[in-house]
This record gives C-alpha cells, sequence and structure tokens, in this order.
C-alpha cells in the first residue's frame, strides 16, 4: 500500500501471529504517526461432514485467542446429533441464508438471513434444518476456544459410518462443549 512499510515480525514478539504483519501508518504523506498491527488469515479452512460443512474464516490461532469465526452451511434433515452446552465460551449465530432451527435453553428459533442469536455459555442448545434447501449461518465463539481441530476429529469419528457415542462424548468434553442428554 502506498504510503506504508511492512516490517516483519521475530518469532517471539507480542504481535508474532501466523498471518500478523506490523504496518507503520502515516496520518499525512509525509508523517509516521503510529502502527497498526494487521491479522491476514491464512484461512478459510473446510471441514466437510457431508450434511454439515464448516468454512473458518478466524481461528484462536489467527486471532490470538480472541474469536473463532466460521460460516456453517446445513444441508436438509442436517442436525447436531448431542444437545450441548460449552464451558468457557459463548455464541453468536448470523442467518446468512436459508433458514435454520437452533434449540437454546428449550426454546425453538428459526434463524433466517439477516437474524442472529445468542448463546451464553453454559445454555443448552443444538441445531436442525428442517427444510428443503441448505441454510448458511456465520458462527462467532467468543473468546476463541475450539479451532478448526475439534471439528476435523469430529469429522474424522463420523467418517466411518455411525460414530461411537463414547468417542463423541470423550471428544466434546476434551474440547470443552458437555453433552447433554436429550
Amino acid at each position: 500500500m502506498r504510503g506504508m512499510r511492512d516490517h516483519s515480525i521475530r518469532p517471539g514478539h507480542r504481535f508474532a501471529r501466523p498471518g500478523c504483519t506490523r504496518r507503520w501508518l502515516p496520518s499525512a504523506p509525509s508523517a509516521i504517526v503510529g502502527t497498526r498491527t494487521i491479522c491476514e488469515s491464512v484461512m478459510p479452512d473446510l471441514i466437510d461432514f457431508g450434511t454439515l460443512r464448516l468454512k473458518f474464516l478466524q481461528s484462536k490461532e489467527t486471532t490470538g485467542g480472541s474469536v473463532d469465526l466460521f460460516e456453517m452451511t446445513l444441508q436438509p434433515n442436517a442436525r447436531m446429533p448431542i444437545p450441548h452446552y460449552h464451558e468457557s465460551w459463548d455464541e453468536t449465530i448470523y442467518g446468512l441464508s436459508g433458514v435454520s432451527t437452533w434449540r437454546v435453553d428449550g426454546n425453538e428459533i428459526d434463524i433466517g438471513p439477516g437474524e442472529s442469536v445468542f448463546i451464553k455459555r453454559g445454555v443448552v442448545h443444538g441445531f436442525t434444518n428442517r427444510s428443503n434447501g441448505p441454510a448458511t449461518c456465520l458462527c462467532l465463539l467468543s473468546p476463541g476456544a475450539l479451532g478448526p481441530q475439534y471439528f476435523k476429529d469430529m469429522a474424522a469419528l463420523m467418517a466411518g459410518g455411525a460414530p461411537d457415542p463414547a468417542r463423541m462424548k470423550e471428544t466434546m468434553l476434551r474440547y470443552g462443549l458437555v453433552p447433554v442428554p436429550s
């Protein structure tokens, strides 16, 4: 960019995160007044469960633990098979296309384009797509706690057909999701 100088960030520096650069930002063409850290994601990381597809846009690794941000597409009849809650993060869902149904603390909420729901940590929830077409939403976890690895581990468990419920529960608990009997 004109008027900006890129500077390498040494490993171990307080701004050293994958995809981050430190740039000088001039307020006028000839004056340097400050710096800013710019993080450009090396995402997207695509994870496919068959009827469920995630595209990671930012993760705990790229944001220094601040957020996980991913787009989730649910095919018709896709669902989260195990109601659960999160121990240490909140989740916000924003509808992009189609309609997904979220069961939050016993209440069913349809999320369409432009609609959102906030799920506080500790609140039991799950989701499904009861419509005839795909539903896509943006999911924001704050602070970032999962990253793509949890979903990759779950996809691997589900790749061989019907997953072992005990292994699914163990994986969920390892990442801070607490399954709740339905």
